[in-house]
């Protein structure tokens, strides 16, 4: 196995490359509480595993140092794209919670979020916080290796971004669509009961002048809200292992698409 690495270094620097770049925008993985040098060792582990396999089938490596560099290059864009399509399942789930923040009178609320490093209203960072949860419970990682790494390495080339470009834009469009698509899904009970709230507001402030309808409104926004987010939690949940299943299918069809045309 050394003997190999060593005789095939250029190959394995191929592979290292496109995994640390993943690595770097995948979920969970891409946080800064993990030390760099642990995505690194975590990198090189995980390419030495794939490193067999790829050689069984690799093509030969251009010895042009200008080719070669090209050839760096389209590996860490398949990385940063594979890394960037799975992120957006967790950025749909944050942005579910940012849209009834305000509604929630939450708006003001910011908490600091680890993973994209910046400031996040306190429903998103709850909501993605539950979205990781369910995330390692379904057994992510297990998928992300699956379909990321080995599928990837099966059947996507550095060219691939070249000559499947239009299937790529369509996959990159396709995946911000369902991103606001999937945070509508999950926000939206919550949004309607809290558009209901507001018109019963509303009503009994023409219905009583008299009433501080504005000193009411929050304390009761903010009660019934919790209160639908914990009896809709299963289903929520249920929600979320249905968006990330479906994002992992919706990659993998992609990868083995691109491979089959280019057979």
């Amino acid at each position: 196995m050394i003997e190999a690495l060593v005789t095939n270094i250029r190959l394995f620097l191929l592979i290292f490359f496109r995994i640390i770049a993943m690595v770097e925008l995948a979920p969970l993985l891409s946080s800064s509480s993990i030390p760099q040098l642990a995505k690194v060792g975590m990198s090189f582990f995980i390419s030495a595993a794939v490193f067999p396999a790829v050689l069984a089938t690799s093509s030969p490596i251009p010895s042009n140092a200008v080719d070669y560099g090209l050839l760096v290059l389209g590996e860490v864009g398949i990385g940063l794209l594979i890394g960037f399509l799975l992120n957006l399942i967790f950025i749909a789930f944050q942005l579910a919670g940012d849209f009834f923040s305000l509604q929630m009178g939450f708006s003001a609320s910011m908490v600091f979020d680890p993973q994209s490093q910046v400031e996040v209203p306190l429903m998103g960072e709850f909501l993605n916080l539950v979205a990781m949860l369910v995330f390692i419970a379904t057994s992510g990682m297990s998928k992300f290796l699956l379909v990321g790494v080995e599928r990837s390495f099966q059947y996507l080339r550095a060219m691939d971004l070249v000559t499947h470009r239009e299937g790529i834009i369509t996959l990159l469009i396709n995946g911000l669509a369902g991103l606001f698509q999937s945070a509508l899904t999950i926000a939206f009970p919550i949004l309607g009961t809290l558009l209901l709230v507001s018109v019963a507001m509303g009503l009994l402030a023409r219905a009583a002048p008299q009433m501080d309808i504005l000193t009411m409104g929050f304390p009761i926004s903010i009660g019934v809200s919790f209160l639908l987010l914990f009896a809709t939690m299963p289903f929520l949940m249920t929600a979320m292992e249905r968006i990330i299943d479906g994002s992992f299918q919706s990659l993998s069809g992609f990868i083995t698409t691109a491979g089959a045309l280019r057979r």
